[in-house]
């Protein structure tokens, strides 16, 4: 349990398979943090101990995570379906750190517009928090681009919006991704949304040793549950690519299996290293020849800044399509080359990576003030809330 300490803000954030909904919740709190507001980041999935979060009191839930790829379920730490009495445990821890902390302001990564698997916990959480008096300012924290779903769901959630939530952030800028382009309710809760630009964080967490990274090809899988494709694609892709005689790095995300990883590392040859994720992956991306990765927020969002020439390769399946549509923007923009999912053969990889070219951006320039102007609204609101 944290300390019985009122704190500015309670950031709620639960992934599922890859690492990408926490790093952006907890980089929103070191923003927080960073301009003077104690915040407290509660997260319900498994363990990411290469996570930085100086400055920010963590919580951790007992971890769920989801079955499979395809998210047809939620699962324990060891792969159990979650009982009642397992579903009981964390609703009470977090409503008990709800009413330990008594946060000015709460926050909730996705939910309404997603997680709703987590509703027996969550809908609770609401519920207390706007039952509180003074009440926390409740806030929705939404990254550019979500899934499709069904009009169901999507009144579902404009409902939810207008009935519990003061506003909703979004993450991203409406000049390429307005949000009624993968959410058409978004009309209905216009007055609700806030665009913040994109949440990127200002300096590489680590700086690579010297001579890492530098004129590399970086391959890169995020969390890494979902890379092992793009890893197996791109080891055969090298001899076809042109670029054999550089050294490739392979960073693989602590999510793939151990016996996969150990696989990747006994297939490189000479001259391509497969080693794990690293805190300096952004100080060896701003290095590197050509980056091919996935089209996760995070990972888009270190490649853009960096400038490199890159390929993405989205994560895809029926119902993923957020990393698609990411993808297809930015390539219309200039940004980098786009290979979709169902393309991928080691001789499309090897032929987009021979056409990749540094970025030559049209149209506005990308906002990425995310951190700072997300963080300046929260300590504002703090200044206006009740003590």
């Amino acid at each position: 349990m944290p300390a019985a300490a009122p704190r500015d803000v309670m950031i709620y954030v639960q992934h599922l398979l890859g690492v990408g909904h926490l790093s952006r919740a907890a980089a929103l709190a070191r923003a927080a943090a960073d301009r003077g507001l104690s915040a407290t980041l509660v997260s319900g999935g498994l363990p990411a101990p290469a996570l930085p979060l100086e400055g920010i009191e963590l919580v951790q839930l007992p971890p769920v995570k989801s079955r499979d790829a395809d998210f047809s379920g939620l699962v324990d730490a060891e792969g159990r379906p979650l009982d009642a009495a397992f579903k009981n445990r964390r609703r009470t821890q977090l409503i008990e750190v709800l009413q330990t902390i008594d946060p000015k302001i709460l926050i909730t990564e996705l939910y309404p517009f997603g997680r709703r698997q987590l509703r027996f916990e969550l809908e609770p959480l609401v519920a207390a928090a706007r039952a509180r008096r003074p009440r926390p300012w409740l806030l929705c924290s939404l990254r550019d681009i979500l899934n499709p779903m069904s009009a169901a769901k999507a009144d579902w959630v404009v409902a939810q919006v207008r009935e519990a939530f003061d506003q909703v952030l979004v993450h991203g800028d409406p000049g390429l991704a307005p949000l009624e382009a993968s959410f058409p309710g978004a009309t209905a809760i216009a007055d609700k949304l806030a665009y913040t630009g994109y949440l990127v964080e200002p300096a590489p967490a680590a700086e690579a040793p010297a001579g890492e990274g530098l004129d590399e090809v970086l391959v890169s899988t995020g969390g890494g549950a979902v890379g092992q494709a793009l890893i197996e694609a791109a080891l055969a892709a090298r001899p076809l690519s042109g670029l054999a005689d550089l050294r490739w790095r392979i960073l693989v995300g602590r999510n793939l299996p151990p016996a996969a990883f150990e696989q990747a590392r006994a297939a490189a040859p000479d001259g391509v290293i497969v080693e794990r994720a690293r805190a300096d992956f952004r100080s060896l991306l701003a290095r590197c020849r050509l980056s091919v990765s996935q089209a996760g927020y995070n990972s888009v969002l270190d490649v853009v800044r960096a400038g490199v020439p890159a390929v993405l390769v989205p994560f895809a399946t029926e119902g993923e399509r957020e990393q698609s549509l990411r993808a297809d923007l930015l390539a219309e923009r200039g940004y980098l080359r786009h290979l979709p999912a169902e393309s991928l053969t080691p001789h499309t990889l090897a032929e987009a990576m021979a056409q990749a070219r540094p970025p030559a951006p049209r149209g506005p320039a990308l906002d990425l003030g995310g951190a700072e102007k997300t963080a300046k609204m929260l300590l504002e609101r703090v200044a206006r809330l009740p003590d």
